[in-house]
């Protein structure tokens, strides 16, 4: 046991870590009896004054217990009250611990207790307290306690404090207390590893469940390691994006003639589905029904959704109906995430059946529902009926939120209405709805598809003098517009803008300015752009350079031409016909000879 003790901290008598323990369980203790400082005080004067040896320990400890709950700062009277008494007797203290039935007050007393002179914690009252606090699950207590006492909990008592520290997730500490029992020798039971594992796949320590399995197979206990162990590593594996290793221990438990529970198969459902890999989904679904572990609810569930966030929203509904046919009730998660992935193909026939029929079965639309319907008729122009479904909502009594009027005003402003948007967004102030990022920059991109620069321009402003951080989108739409107007100048000065304020700008807005340099006869200056643009490994758009060869070889700018070229088959594109052919009779014109040598290096790369 000397390994185990070497993990407590021995106290000192004024040791801060005991007094801050102390202040934190008085203050829970005051909490717990409901904060009342003004308790009326306990008259001690006849039966408390001067007890005797003789009295009885429990008569002595439901006296205290009446003290302790109904005196605040009883602290600072309770050794005048009792000046005879012993309360270092550990059956005293094991009694009051029984009669107080308030493990919190109990610690209290321990830590009162132990700021006395000449306090040395008693073993048996340690490991008493220690135990009580195990069973009432205060796992941060337990843990201060822990290392705050020279006490050797007996190993059972340990385990038990695993689990506890677990459910609170304080995983690294039932780590810890793995090493200590194991340099004791002390093999925990399969149960407790198992906990263990599950706590840390919980709470996302994924690096522990390796160390705590490496101690595992140290302690020797391979024998007893299950198909439940074996799970948690599936799982473990899929966290730690090694699928391929996480398949291969299942077909070998598979082999074993063992088959983990389904929150393994789940996983690893998950993850080849985020690879879309569906043959190997298609391949564990019919395991599972093959091993009696038939897939449930949540298996599809994870199946759907992943399918429709890798727009495979075809193959999600034919699952969505085979998970009907097998008899299963879909819930009202996958009946949203389906009705959105439909909205997503524009199939508003289908999601509008699904709507009626997930009422059918009892769920009533929610606002994240109403939303997804909402945003598929937006997508298909069918905004009137947008617009009566939103009012639906808000007549049902579900609260406007950003999200919900930043789905309408994406709808009008995709469909040209941008003023009825714009009216929208000027009301959602007075209907205490907050405007975001996402609203102005939706507003902007439609002003800027509508050519409305100046709208634009006022909106990033607004956007700016609210405090707002702004996006890259907030700047991309307004500067490819004011480079197709001709602005590049203010288009340059909102690319500086953005710069500055640390936003990373989108490859094609560069391309905006340099077609709008060609377009103002700045190729040269283009020119500087685009290769600006190849030192950052940015890859510029075929037609950029198609753009500035154009707009080079008609200056004259021949050399430049040449040098673009180059760079063009350098990253993979072809010269477009009749660029070459302008470019080819603009060389014969200047210097004949110069563009026979060009003409076979030319005629190869293209």
């Amino acid at each position: 046991m000397a390994n185990i003790t070497s993990l407590m901290i021995s106290i000192r008598q004024n040791s801060r870590l005991v007094k801050n323990l102390r202040i934190h369980i008085r203050n829970l203790s005051v909490e717990m009896n409901g904060g009342k400082d003004g308790c009326e005080e306990i008259n001690l004067s006849e039966k408390l004054l001067n007890p005797t040896h003789s009295q009885d320990v429990t008569e002595i400890s439901k006296e205290v217990c009446k003290v302790i709950r109904s005196k605040p700062k009883w602290e600072q009277t309770l050794l005048s009250d009792y000046p005879s008494f012993n309360f270092h007797d550990p059956s005293f203290f094991r009694e009051l611990l029984k009669q107080l039935n308030n493990v919190l007050l109990s610690l209290r007393f321990f830590l009162w207790l132990s700021s006395q002179p000449e306090f040395l914690p008693h073993p048996v009252s340690c490991n008493t307290l220690f135990d009580a606090l195990l069973e009432a699950k205060a796992c941060v207590p337990a843990k201060s306690f822990l290392h705050s006492f020279g006490f050797s909990p007996e190993p059972a008592s340990l385990e038990n404090y695993i689990r506890c520290v677990c459910e609170g997730g304080l995983v690294e500490e039932a780590v810890n207390v793995f090493d200590v029992l194991k340099e004791a020798g002390y093999r925990p039971s399969i149960e407790t590893w198992n906990f263990a594992f599950q706590s840390c796949l919980k709470f996302g320590r994924i690096d522990l469940i390796w160390k705590l399995y490496a101690e595992m197979m140290e302690t020797g206990v391979q024998a007893d390691v299950g198909i439940e162990t074996v799970g948690y590593l599936i799982q473990a594996l899929c966290s730690d994006n090694n699928v391929t290793k996480a398949y291969e221990l299942l077909r070998q438990a598979l082999e074993d003639g063992l088959a983990p529970s389904n929150d393994a198969f789940n996983k690893l459902i998950s993850v080849f589905c985020e690879e879309k890999n569906y043959d190997r989904v298609s391949e564990l679904l019919h395991t599972m029904i093959a091993k009696n572990r038939n897939p449930d609810i949540f298996t599809y569930q994870e199946i759907i959704n992943r399918l429709c966030k890798k727009h495979r929203q075809l193959q999600a509904f034919q699952v969505f109906n085979s998970l009907k046919d097998r008899g299963y009730a879909p819930d009202m998660v996958m009946y949203t995430t389906m009705i959105h992935g439909l909205c997503k193909m524009s199939w508003l026939g289908d999601a509008r059946k699904l709507w009626f029929e997930m009422i059918d079965k009892g769920f009533l639309p929610n606002e994240y529902t109403y939303n997804t319907l909402i945003y598929g008729f937006c997508k298909i122009g069918n905004l009137d009926e947008a617009l009566k479904l939103y009012k639906e909502m808000h007549d049902r009594g579900y609260k406007e939120t950003t999200l919900s009027c930043n789905t309408v005003i994406a709808g009008l402003c995709l469909h040209g209405r941008t003023d009825e948007a714009y009216n929208f967004f000027r009301e959602m102030p007075c209907r205490d709805v907050v405007c975001d990022v996402v609203t102005y920059n939706t507003l902007i991109q439609g002003f800027c598809r509508e050519g409305k620069i100046l709208q634009c321009r006022d909106l990033l402003k607004e956007l700016l003098e609210k405090g707002l951080q702004p996006s890259t989108s907030s700047y991309t739409h307004l500067i490819q517009k004011l480079c197709q107007v001709g602005d590049v100048q203010e288009a340059k000065k909102m690319w500086n803008d953005m710069h500055n304020r640390g936003l990373q700008p989108m490859v094609c807005t560069r391309d905006h300015i340099i077609n709008g340099l060609c377009e103002q006869g700045c190729a040269v200056e283009g020119v500087e752009w685009l290769m600006t643009m190849l030192k950052s490994n940015l890859k510029p758009q075929k037609q950029t350079f198609d753009k500035l060869v154009q707009s080079l070889t008609q200056i004259g700018k021949l050399d430049d031409s040449l040098l673009v070229i180059g760079s063009m088959f350098r990253v993979g594109y072809k010269l477009e016909e009749g660029t070459l052919s302008c470019l080819l009779n603009k060389l014969c014109e200047n210097k004949y000879q110069f563009a026979e040598s060009q003409l076979e290096e030319i005629i190869n790369f293209n």
